[in-house]
Protein backbone atom coordinates (compact mmCIF):
# COMPACT_ATOMS: atom_id res chain seq x y z
CA UNK A 1 0.00 0.00 0.00
CA UNK A 2 1.47 3.36 -1.07
CA UNK A 3 2.19 5.93 1.63
CA UNK A 4 0.67 9.30 0.76
CA UNK A 5 1.88 12.73 1.91
CA UNK A 6 -1.47 13.15 3.64
CA UNK A 7 -0.98 9.92 5.60
CA UNK A 8 2.47 11.04 6.73
CA UNK A 9 1.07 14.44 7.75
CA UNK A 10 -1.66 12.73 9.78
CA UNK A 11 0.92 10.44 11.44
CA UNK A 12 3.02 13.50 12.34
CA UNK A 13 -0.02 15.26 13.82
CA UNK A 14 -1.10 12.16 15.76
CA UNK A 15 2.45 11.70 17.10
CA UNK A 16 2.70 15.39 18.06
CA UNK A 17 -0.58 15.09 20.02
CA UNK A 18 0.64 11.89 21.69
CA UNK A 19 4.01 13.54 22.32
CA UNK A 20 2.26 15.57 25.05
CA UNK A 21 1.79 12.38 27.08
CA UNK A 22 3.34 12.99 30.53
CA UNK A 23 3.83 9.22 30.97
CA UNK A 24 7.04 7.78 29.55
CA UNK A 25 8.34 4.32 28.73
CA UNK A 26 11.89 3.13 28.22
CA UNK A 27 12.49 0.94 25.18
CA UNK A 28 15.90 -0.19 23.88
CA UNK A 29 17.64 2.48 25.94
CA UNK A 30 15.43 5.37 24.79
CA UNK A 31 12.63 7.17 26.61
CA UNK A 32 9.37 7.71 24.71
CA UNK A 33 6.06 9.36 25.57
CA UNK A 34 4.02 6.21 26.30
CA UNK A 35 1.34 6.75 23.64
CA UNK A 36 3.88 7.65 20.93
CA UNK A 37 5.62 4.31 21.49
CA UNK A 38 2.27 2.49 21.49
CA UNK A 39 1.27 4.17 18.20
CA UNK A 40 4.57 3.20 16.54
CA UNK A 41 4.14 -0.39 17.70
CA UNK A 42 0.58 -0.44 16.32
CA UNK A 43 1.79 0.80 12.92
CA UNK A 44 4.67 -1.67 12.78
CA UNK A 45 2.44 -4.59 13.79
CA UNK A 46 -0.24 -3.65 11.24
CA UNK A 47 2.38 -3.39 8.48
CA UNK A 48 3.61 -6.85 9.39
CA UNK A 49 0.19 -8.49 9.95
CA UNK A 50 -1.77 -6.83 7.11
CA UNK A 51 0.67 -5.17 4.67
CA UNK A 52 -2.17 -4.37 2.26
CA UNK A 53 -4.21 -2.46 4.87
CA UNK A 54 -6.31 0.46 3.63
CA UNK A 55 -5.34 4.05 4.39
CA UNK A 56 -8.27 4.33 6.83
CA UNK A 57 -7.06 1.29 8.78
CA UNK A 58 -3.47 2.57 8.82
CA UNK A 59 -4.69 5.90 10.17
CA UNK A 60 -6.80 4.15 12.81
CA UNK A 61 -3.92 1.99 14.04
CA UNK A 62 -1.75 5.09 14.49
CA UNK A 63 -4.34 7.02 16.54
CA UNK A 64 -5.93 4.13 18.43
CA UNK A 65 -4.92 5.54 21.84
CA UNK A 66 -4.69 9.22 20.90
CA UNK A 67 -4.34 11.41 24.02
CA UNK A 68 -5.61 8.53 26.17
CA UNK A 69 -4.05 9.98 29.34
CA UNK A 70 -6.55 12.87 29.22
CA UNK A 71 -9.26 10.48 30.47
CA UNK A 72 -7.61 8.53 33.29
CA UNK A 73 -9.08 5.22 34.46
CA UNK A 74 -9.06 6.57 38.03
CA UNK A 75 -11.69 9.18 37.10
CA UNK A 76 -14.31 6.38 36.91
CA UNK A 77 -15.60 3.95 39.52
CA UNK A 78 -13.02 1.21 40.07
CA UNK A 79 -15.38 -1.63 39.23
CA UNK A 80 -16.51 -3.43 36.06
CA UNK A 81 -19.28 -0.89 35.36
CA UNK A 82 -16.78 1.97 35.71
CA UNK A 83 -14.28 0.17 33.50
CA UNK A 84 -16.81 -0.42 30.71
CA UNK A 85 -18.01 3.20 30.87
CA UNK A 86 -14.37 4.39 30.68
CA UNK A 87 -13.72 2.20 27.62
CA UNK A 88 -16.86 3.45 25.83
CA UNK A 89 -16.06 7.09 26.60
CA UNK A 90 -12.47 6.60 25.41
CA UNK A 91 -13.62 5.23 22.03
CA UNK A 92 -15.78 8.30 21.43
CA UNK A 93 -13.01 10.60 22.66
CA UNK A 94 -10.43 9.01 20.33
CA UNK A 95 -12.86 9.27 17.40
CA UNK A 96 -13.44 13.00 18.08
CA UNK A 97 -9.71 13.75 18.45
CA UNK A 98 -8.87 11.82 15.28
CA UNK A 99 -11.67 13.51 13.30
CA UNK A 100 -10.37 16.94 14.30
CA UNK A 101 -6.82 16.17 13.12
CA UNK A 102 -7.91 14.36 9.95
CA UNK A 103 -10.18 17.27 9.02
CA UNK A 104 -7.30 19.73 9.45
CA UNK A 105 -5.04 17.53 7.30
CA UNK A 106 -7.71 17.53 4.57
CA UNK A 107 -9.16 14.02 4.64
CA UNK A 108 -12.61 13.41 3.20
CA UNK A 109 -15.71 12.99 5.36
CA UNK A 110 -15.84 9.35 4.19
CA UNK A 111 -12.34 8.54 5.52
CA UNK A 112 -12.97 10.43 8.77
CA UNK A 113 -16.19 8.48 9.34
CA UNK A 114 -14.45 5.20 8.53
CA UNK A 115 -11.68 5.91 11.06
CA UNK A 116 -14.34 6.79 13.66
CA UNK A 117 -16.19 3.54 12.90
CA UNK A 118 -13.00 1.52 13.37
CA UNK A 119 -11.89 3.37 16.51
CA UNK A 120 -15.23 2.51 18.10
CA UNK A 121 -14.69 -1.18 17.20
CA UNK A 122 -17.99 -1.38 15.37
CA UNK A 123 -18.74 -4.62 13.53
CA UNK A 124 -16.21 -6.75 15.41
CA UNK A 125 -16.27 -10.32 14.04
CA UNK A 126 -18.36 -9.02 11.08
CA UNK A 127 -16.28 -6.20 9.58
CA UNK A 128 -12.91 -7.39 8.23
CA UNK A 129 -11.07 -4.15 9.01
CA UNK A 130 -12.44 -3.90 12.55
CA UNK A 131 -11.31 -7.49 13.09
CA UNK A 132 -7.84 -6.77 11.69
CA UNK A 133 -7.53 -3.78 14.02
CA UNK A 134 -8.58 -5.91 17.00
CA UNK A 135 -6.06 -8.61 16.04
CA UNK A 136 -3.27 -6.02 15.87
CA UNK A 137 -4.30 -4.51 19.24
CA UNK A 138 -4.21 -7.98 20.83
CA UNK A 139 -0.85 -8.85 19.22
CA UNK A 140 0.73 -5.59 20.44
CA UNK A 141 -0.66 -6.25 23.94
CA UNK A 142 0.69 -9.80 24.01
CA UNK A 143 4.13 -8.89 22.69
CA UNK A 144 4.84 -5.70 24.63
CA UNK A 145 2.43 -5.23 27.53
CA UNK A 146 1.27 -8.63 28.74
CA UNK A 147 4.31 -9.67 30.77
CA UNK A 148 4.56 -6.54 32.98
CA UNK A 149 0.76 -6.68 33.42
CA UNK A 150 0.86 -10.38 34.34
CA UNK A 151 3.53 -9.74 36.98
CA UNK A 152 1.06 -7.57 38.92
CA UNK A 153 -1.95 -9.94 38.95
CA UNK A 154 -2.96 -13.39 40.14
CA UNK A 155 -2.76 -16.22 37.63
CA UNK A 156 -6.53 -16.85 37.54
CA UNK A 157 -7.13 -13.23 36.51
CA UNK A 158 -4.40 -13.47 33.86
CA UNK A 159 -5.90 -16.68 32.42
CA UNK A 160 -9.32 -15.00 32.26
CA UNK A 161 -7.86 -11.95 30.43
CA UNK A 162 -5.97 -14.18 27.99
CA UNK A 163 -9.16 -16.15 27.24
CA UNK A 164 -11.10 -12.91 26.61
CA UNK A 165 -8.27 -11.62 24.40
CA UNK A 166 -8.19 -14.88 22.44
CA UNK A 167 -11.97 -14.81 21.85
CA UNK A 168 -11.70 -11.35 20.26
CA UNK A 169 -9.08 -12.54 17.75
CA UNK A 170 -9.44 -14.25 14.39
CA UNK A 171 -7.81 -17.53 13.36
CA UNK A 172 -5.13 -15.53 11.54
CA UNK A 173 -4.59 -13.51 14.73
CA UNK A 174 -4.22 -16.71 16.78
CA UNK A 175 -1.61 -18.00 14.35
CA UNK A 176 0.33 -14.72 14.51
CA UNK A 177 0.13 -14.72 18.33
CA UNK A 178 1.73 -18.15 18.57
CA UNK A 179 4.59 -16.85 16.39
CA UNK A 180 5.36 -13.85 18.65
CA UNK A 181 8.72 -13.75 20.48
CA UNK A 182 7.08 -14.56 23.82
CA UNK A 183 8.97 -15.74 26.91
CA UNK A 184 8.57 -19.37 27.98
CA UNK A 185 6.51 -18.21 30.96
CA UNK A 186 4.12 -16.16 28.81
CA UNK A 187 3.83 -18.92 26.21
CA UNK A 188 2.97 -21.41 28.97
CA UNK A 189 0.24 -19.08 30.28
CA UNK A 190 -1.18 -18.54 26.78
CA UNK A 191 -1.16 -22.30 26.12
CA UNK A 192 -2.90 -22.95 29.44
CA UNK A 193 -5.51 -20.27 28.78
CA UNK A 194 -6.39 -21.40 25.27
CA UNK A 195 -5.86 -25.12 25.76
CA UNK A 196 -3.15 -25.20 23.09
Amino acid sequence: MATTDKLLQAFERFDAANGEDPNTEMYLGNSYPKEVLYAIRMTEKLNDFAPGASEALRLTARCQHICRWEIPRESYDMNRTGYLKWRQDLKKFHARKAAEILGEVGYSKEIIEKVGFLLQKKGLKKNEETQTLEDVICLVFLEYYFEPFAAEHAEDKIIDILQKTWRKMSGKGHQAAMGLPLSKKTLALVSKAVGA
